[in-house]
C-alpha cells in the first residue's frame, strides 16, 4: 500500500509537471506579439495601441486576482482535479478561439474569460502538496516551479517560431489543442485523496485564517509572493528597451534581447529543485533567506551596467534567487496551513501573484518614465529588501535560521 501511495504521487508530479509546462508555454508564447496582434485588429494610433495592448493584457491578471478566492473555496469542497479539469478545459476553448476573433473587444472579452478560467498551476501546486509526504514537499514543489518556468522559457521562442511559419491566429489554435492534450492527461492520469469541505464546515470557518495556526504568517507570505512578482514584472516591460540602450540599437538586439529575458529562466530551472531538496534537508528558511539577499545583491548592479554580457550575468543570477523564493514562499504556505485547505491558500496565493504581475507592470513603466530604466532595478532591489526586512521582523522562525538549520 505504501509503495503504491510512493508511485501515485511521483506520478502525479510528473503528469502535472507537464500540464505547468504545457499551461506556462500557452500563457507565454501568446504574449510576445499581442500588441502585434491587436494592432492587426483595428486602425490604431501609437496612443491608442498602447493603451489597447495594456488593457488586454492587464484585465487576465485583474480577474485572476478576483476570482482565485472563489475557486480555492470551490476546490477545497469539490477537488483540486476538478479544479484542473475546469482550468484546463476552459482555457482550451477560450485561447483557442482567439484565433478567430474579428475586433478588439472580442479579443479583451476573450482574455477576461482567460483570467475567468485560469487556475491550473495554483490547483496543481495544491494537489502535489496535499498528496506528497510532507519531508518531501519542498523537492516536489520545486520540481513542479520548474515545469511552468520551462513553459515560460520556451513559450516565447516557440510562440514566435509558430507565429512566423503559420500566423499568429493559427499559434492560438495549436495552443488550445495543447491544453486539450493537458485535460486528457489531468483526467485520467492524475490520482487525488480528497475529504471534501462542506460548505457548512466552512461557513463554521468564518475568516479561513482562524484556522491556521499562525494566521499572521500566511498574510506576510502572500505579500511576500505579491513583492516577488511584482520585481519581476517590473523588469518585463522595459528589459528589451534596456538591452536596445546598451547596444547602442547597433547589431541583433531582439536576438540579444531574447537570450537575456531567457536566462533567468534557465538558472531558475536548475536551481529551484536543487535548493527544494537543500530546504527540505536544513530548513527552508535558510533557502528564504538566501534568495532575498541574493536577489537584492544582483538587482543593484544591473541598473549601472555598461555592457549587455555583463547584464546577462547578472539576469542568470536573479533566475536563482527565484528559484529560491517562489517555491520556498509556497513551501512555507503548504507547512502553515492543514491540508484541508491547501486549496484555498494556493489560489489566495495565485490572488497575490497577479496583484503582483499588474502593480509590476504599471510601477516598472512609471519608474522608468521618472528614473530612466536603471532605475527600475534600483526600485525592484529597494521594495525586495523592505519585504526581506519586515519577514526578518515578523517571522521569528526566519531569525533564528542558524540555530534551525
Amino acid at each position: 500500500m505504501g509503495a503504491q501511495k510512493s508511485e501515485q504521487w511521483r506520478r502525479n508530479l510528473a503528469v502535472l509537471w507537464l500540464g505547468t509546462f504545457i499551461a506556462g508555454m500557452g500563457f507565454s508564447e501568446i504574449m510576445p506579439f499581442l500588441s502585434l496582434y491587436v494592432d492587426d485588429l483595428g486602425t490604431f494610433s501609437k496612443g491608442e495601441l498602447t493603451m489597447y495592448s495594456g488593457v488586454t493584457y492587464a484585465v487576465t491578471f485583474l480577474v485572476i486576482a478576483l476570482v482565485s478566492p472563489i475557486w480555492g473555496r470551490l476546490a477545497d469542497r469539490k477537488g483540486r482535479k476538478l479544479m484542473l479539469l475546469r482550468s484546463s478545459a476552459g482555457m482550451a476553448v477560450v485561447i483557442g478561439l482567439m484565433g478567430f476573433v474579428t475586433n478588439i473587444w472580442q479579443l479583451i472579452g476573450l482574455r477576461f474569460l482567460q483570467g475567468l478560467f485560469a487556475g491550473y498551476i495554483p490547483n496543481a501546486s495544491a494537489l502535489v502538496a496535499a498528496e506528497t509526504p510532507r519531508n518531501k514537499s519542498g523537492n516536489a514543489i520545486g520540481i513542479l516551479t520548474t515545469g511552468y518556468v520551462s513553459g515560460n522559457l520556451i513559450g516565447p521562442v516557440l510562440g514566435g517560431i509558430l507565429a512566423q511559419v503559420f500566423s499568429i491566429r493559427w499559434t492560438f489554435v495549436l495552443t488550445g489543442i495543447l491544453l486539450v492534450i493537458v485535460f486528457v492527461l489531468s483526467g485520467t492520469m492524475v490520482h487525488e485523496h480528497f475529504t471534501p469541505v462542506t460548505r457548512e464546515q466552512q461557513a463554521q470557518g468564518g475568516n479561513w485564517l482562524r484556522s491556521f495556526r499562525n494566521p499572521k504568517l500566511i498574510i506576510i507570505l502572500l505579500i511576500s509572493t505579491m513583492i516577488i512578482q511584482m520585481g519581476n514584472n517590473s523588469i518585463t516591460p522595459i528589459i528589451s528597451l534596456y538591452v536596445r540602450q546598451l547596444m547602442h540599437d547597433v547589431g541583433p538586439v531582439t536576438v540579444v534581447a531574447g537570450i537575456i529575458a531567457a536566462l533567468p529562466g534557465i538558472s531558475t530551472l536548475i536551481a529551484a529543485p536543487k535548493l527544494g531538496e537543500y530546504g527540505d534537508r536544513h530548513g527552508t528558511a535558510r533557502v528564504l533567506v538566501f534568495g532575498y539577499v541574493f536577489a537584492i545583491l544582483m538587482y543593484f548592479p544591473q541598473g549601472i551596467v555598461t555592457s549587455v554580457w555583463v547584464l546577462g550575468v547578472f539576469r542568470f543570477m536573479i533566475g536563482i534567487s527565484d528559484g529560491a523564493l517562489f517555491p520556498v514562499v509556497q513551501t512555507m504556505l503548504t507547512k502553515a496551513s492543514p491540508q484541508e485547505l491547501t486549496g484555498t491558500v494556493f489560489s489566495w496565493n495565485q490572488s497575490f501573484q497577479a496583484l503582483g504581475s499588474m502593480l509590476g507592470s504599471l510601477l516598472g513603466g512609471l519608474v522608468a518614465n521618472w528614473f530612466n530604466y536603471s532605475g527600475v532595478f534600483t526600485f525592484t532591489a529597494l521594495t525586495l529588501l523592505v519585504n526581506f526586512l519586515l519577514l526578518w521582523w515578523l517571522v521569528p522562525e526566519i531569525r533564528h535560521w542558524r540555530q534551525r538549520a
